[in-house]
């Protein structure tokens, strides 16, 4: 079944406890949480301190997305803070592998992410090794923006790769999914979507997981 992961960067922050407790109730598998620096990418988002909180106030697995330059420098902290799976970018990390198993050494799962741009030859050689790809279906920096139809192709190319090498890597995919692509998204290759404004703008979040399985055929 694929997996759903409500990105907090579109929930309203002034009740964020209430708003994980809600996604949770309704179906979610997993808490995506985007971390942005404001030099890898053109925004500002959260730290360790928000991960470590929402912790707290959920059984699910957090999935921390590291939008960061240097991001060895900061994996201890948001393992501490309770981050279960940690993903970096290829593009922000200069010794990619060893930055990999800096993560699996913590033992959580590891994730490396791709921007739109960025060809699927710049993870083949580490692929046995990650827990995770993340595919980039939008510029990373910012929430609501439209899917990039071009990512159905590298999404069916990164599942081939995965099968082909023999790799146990799930492929999660990030930005401008909503209800009207999540089956054609799942039907190239993703394992696990990331819904931002389209899950947090919703009234009911029952009600739209409840529709969202009934599209993907998982009810």
């Amino acid at each position: 079944m694929t997996l759903i992961a409500p990105s907090i960067l579109s929930a309203d922050f002034g009740r964020l406890a209430e708003e994980v407790k809600l996604a949770e109730q309704a179906g979610a598998d997993l808490i995506h949480i985007d971390v942005m620096d404001g030099s890898f990418v053109p925004n500002i988002t959260i730290g360790p301190l928000i991960v470590e909180a929402v912790k707290k106030v959920t059984d699910l697995s957090l999935d921390v997305h590291l939008m960061i330059a240097n991001p060895e420098k900061y994996i201890d902290a948001f393992v501490k803070a309770g981050a279960d799976i940690v993903t970096v970018h290829v593009e922000a990390s200069q010794h990619l592998h060893r930055t990999v198993w800096q993560i699996k050494e913590y033992g959580v799962k590891s994730g490396v992410s791709l921007n739109p741009a960025t060809p699927l030859c710049s993870v083949e050689e580490i692929i046995k090794d990650v827990d995770l790809i993340l595919i980039m279906s939008v510029n990373p920096g910012f929430g609501g923006q439209k899917f990039i139809p071009f990512s159905i192709d590298k999404l069916s190319r990164a599942k081939k790769m995965i099968l082909s090498c023999g790799s146990s890597a799930v492929i999660e995919v990030d930005g401008g999914v909503k209800l009207e692509n999540a089956k054609e998204i799942v039907n190239a290759g993703a394992d696990i979507l990331v819904m931002g404004s389209a899950f947090f703008d919703q009234k009911d979040y029952k009600i739209f997981m409840k529709k969202l399985r009934e599209q993907l055929d998982e009810n």
